[in-house]
């Protein structure tokens, strides 16, 4: 690998290919927004257990206690994921819906900032979907994170 690493498209190493925090001083302040969703699939034997717009456990409502994660570990994506910036976060929905077999997490961030909320969004949803893995495993250990991945971003140089 050359040093000079833009040329790669590697923003977190330096000119001696260590690892670095991008700088993001010369960046313009915008409004950022990023979604991210997870889907877990849930057996029949856990879809019998919903009720209402929730799972009840012993461990208590499974959307409710995954929501509360995912906003949480959202707060907490710099702590996780090394080179990620820290940042106020504006606002954070996480909202789960039963379609089909599946549980449907969807994360929204939003901040005003130099940089996006991708990674807070993705950490929110994959952290939700873990949570309700954890709550209902007593039940069955076959459900499956089958996909976590970004659904929208705007605010930054390009949109997706």
């Amino acid at each position: 690998m050359s040093n000079d690493s833009s040329k790669q498209g590697f923003s977190h190493l330096n000119t001696a290919d260590q690892p670095t925090m991008v700088d993001v001083s010369g960046k313009m302040v915008t409004e950022r927004i990023a979604v991210a969703e997870s889907r877990v699939y849930l057996p029949e034997v856990i879809r019998q257990q919903f009720s209402g717009s929730d799972i009840q456990t012993a461990k208590g409502a499974v959307f409710q206690t995954a929501i509360l994660a995912g906003i949480m570990a959202a707060k907490k994506t710099p702590d996780l994921i090394p080179l990620c910036h820290t940042l106020l976060l504006e606002g954070c929905k996480v909202d789960i819906q039963l379609e089909g077999e599946e549980a449907v997490v969807r994360c929204t961030i939003k901040t005003t900032g130099r940089t996006g909320v991708e990674m807070e969004a993705l950490t929110g949803a994959s952290i939700a979907a873990l949570t309700i893995y954890d709550m209902c495993k007593a039940f069955s250990h076959d459900m499956e994170i089958r996909q976590t991945k970004l659904i929208s971003k705007t605010g930054g140089k390009r949109d997706f």
